[in-house]
């Protein structure tokens, strides 16, 4: 009995040592997880506040061509590339077009659907709703910035698990300070129920954010979809194949990730090219650019095509960025029930592709579903409302965590709890591979700090003589 009881103290002690070094490196990052977040999930209150001149417009009987909306704000830029337009999620509300200038960072072009008129512009990441965006993805720091918050991510899982197992009652005391603080305390006894009673009540929550926000991760969201894929519970295997041997592009990247997850890696479907004579395909050269059939039919055609196939808006339709592209027309509503991809040759107007929600394997039904609920899109306000309760308590523990260290440290020392007891570490090991295996990064960087934690303490060691 000795034993054992050392053996759960020693391996209490040694689950806080982890706890502590990963929520003392990993809070600032979740404070910028919990903040962008927070803001993002109210993205369009924010904007309709912030930029009402541009996305309100008065009600119309009817509206222009998408062409001449199209045609306006590349007046105002001129120059620039029109790569995606937006049309209107509501009545009274703009047209977005996306115009990529020859000089600058891209801009959202506003348009008033019944007139035609360019309202006026931004850049995106420039905008609150836009910094929130890109840092929440990446820290504004690309690739290695997304790395960071998958790693981020994944210890903050793993935080809550530990945290959760240092907060189990062992003592048999009641429901005071275990479940609801006790107000009467102060100092740090105060701030460690507080840290504790509110870890335990936005756990599973917090915990349903990170899983649902890591599917858009570089690591694990390509090992989640290639692994769906694989299994054939992801993107649906009749449509995978599509344009794979005459172009690599995927639907990502010729779309600047406007459309939802499962699709994403997917080959881009590519138009057929126009051809001058029957042997053209023999190697003769293609038609020059004026003959009748070698032009893009244009986005008014390709709105009829839309809408002869059901899709009426909003959506958003995506140019061809290359003469082998087509265009990709995305309905992506906040229910994902009703998302829907129209790829459209460019040049013949020919439907290559129609993939819907209903065509998608189970898992990428699952993801859909749960980055609309992370997104706060799913059942309205209440959806957002529910969904800033775990960033607030992420950003509560990410700010107490820290605080408590701070406090009880003494002048010009860590303070760490005490190193590891080679038998506990092994079986500390154990328990936290088996939760940093699902999470590549974070197992890596696991393996990492042992690495540094055996190397210091060897050197602490006194040298032989």
């Amino acid at each position: 009995m000795r034993d054992a009881r050392w053996s759960a103290a020693a391996l209490y002690r040694a689950v806080w040592r982890w706890h502590f070094y990963a929520g003392l490196i990993c809070a600032p990052f979740l404070m910028i997880l919990a903040v962008t977040g927070a803001i993002y999930l109210f993205n369009d209150e924010i904007n309709d506040f912030v930029y009402p001149n541009l996305r309100f417009v008065p009600a119309a009987q009817g509206a222009v061509p998408l062409s001449e909306m199209a045609a306006a704000a590349l007046a105002a830029h001129p120059g620039g590339t029109v790569t995606r337009l937006d049309t209107p999620k509501g009545e009274g509300r703009s047209v977005e077009v996306f115009v990529t200038p020859q000089q600058g960072a891209p801009r959202r072009v506003f348009v008033d659907p019944g007139t035609g008129r360019v309202l006026g512009s931004y850049v995106y990441t420039r905008t609150l709703v836009g910094f929130a965006d890109v840092a929440h993805g990446s820290l504004m720091l690309g690739t290695f910035g997304d790395a960071m918050v998958e790693l981020a991510a994944c210890w903050g899982f793993i935080l809550i698990v530990t945290g959760l197992y240092l907060w189990w009652p062992r003592t048999g005391t009641g429901i005071a300070g275990v479940f609801v603080p006790r107000w009467r305390l102060g100092g740090r006894a105060f701030w460690k129920e507080w840290h504790a009673a509110v870890g335990l009540w936005t756990a599973v929550l917090v915990m349903f954010l990170i899983l649902t926000g890591l599917p858009w991760a570089n690591v694990w969201g390509d090992l989640l979809r290639r692994g769906t894929d694989f299994a054939g519970i992801g993107y649906p295997s009749s449509h995978r194949g599509h344009g794979a041997s005459i172009i690599s592009t995927t639907v990502k990247q010729a779309t600047d990730g406007a459309g939802p997850w499962t699709t994403e890696n997917a080959p881009a479907p590519h138009s057929d090219a126009p051809q001058s004579d029957p042997h053209a395909h023999h190697g003769a050269a293609m038609a020059p650019a004026a003959q009748a059939g070698s032009h893009a039919i244009g986005v008014d055609a390709v709105a009829q095509v839309a809408a002869a196939h059901g899709m009426t808006g909003p959506y958003r339709l995506n140019l061809p960025r290359n003469p082998a592209a087509a265009y990709i027309v995305f309905s992506y509503p906040d229910q994902p029930e009703g998302q829907r991809t129209l790829y459209v040759d460019q040049y013949s107007g020919r439907v290559l592709d129609d993939v819907g929600f209903a065509d998608y394997g189970i898992a990428a039904k699952a993801v859909e579903l749960g980055v609309q609920l992370h997104m706060g899109n799913y059942f309205g306000r209440l959806n957002q409302i529910v969904m800033l309760i775990p960033c607030l308590g992420i950003l509560f523990l990410s700010i107490t965590g820290p605080y408590m260290w701070w406090r009880r440290r003494p002048s010009g020392r860590l303070a760490a709890p005490r190193a590891l007891a080679a038998p506990t570490l092994r079986t500390l090991v154990l328990l936290i591979l088996a939760l940093a295996i699902p999470f590549p990064l974070a197992g890596a960087s696991l393996l990492l700090c042992l690495a540094l934690d055996g190397a210091v303490r060897a050197l602490r060691l006194p040298r032989a003589a």
